[in-house]
């Protein structure tokens, strides 16, 4: 399995930016699909951006043009650069890995407030 730690979150205005941070025990080469989901209060948990197994990022409608998913192989850490957020961006953020490898993981979370 694949242990992943989170980072990067907190409380932020309406319009401000956060970077959450995925840290992977393993190389993230051997990852097929990395990314992060995120779950709001009574709601059910949803993708927000993903690298796919093919490399391409994939992104909720919602969060389109504000977040950007990147990744440093280097340091097999996964990134989402979150920009003009809004209080409905308010939930737990999940960071996902899929490996064939070594099978599904999630990280434990963590929380991002903003505030309006």
């Amino acid at each position: 399995q694949v242990q992943l730690v989170e980072s990067g979150g907190g409380l932020v205005q309406a319009g401000g930016s956060l970077r959450l941070s995925c840290a992977a025990s393993r190389s993230i080469f051997m990852i097929n699909v990395m990314g992060w989901y995120r779950q709001a209060p009574g709601k059910q948990r949803e993708l927000v951006a993903v690298f796919t197994s093919g490399g391409s990022a994939n992104y909720a409608d919602s969060v389109k043009g504000r977040f950007t998913i990147s990744r440093d192989n280097a340091k097999n850490t996964v990134y989402l650069q979150m920009n003009s957020l809004k209080p409905e961006d308010t939930a737990v953020y999940y960071c996902k890995a899929e490996s064939g490898l070594y099978g599904s993981s999630w990280g434990q979370g963590t929380q991002v407030t903003v505030s309006s």
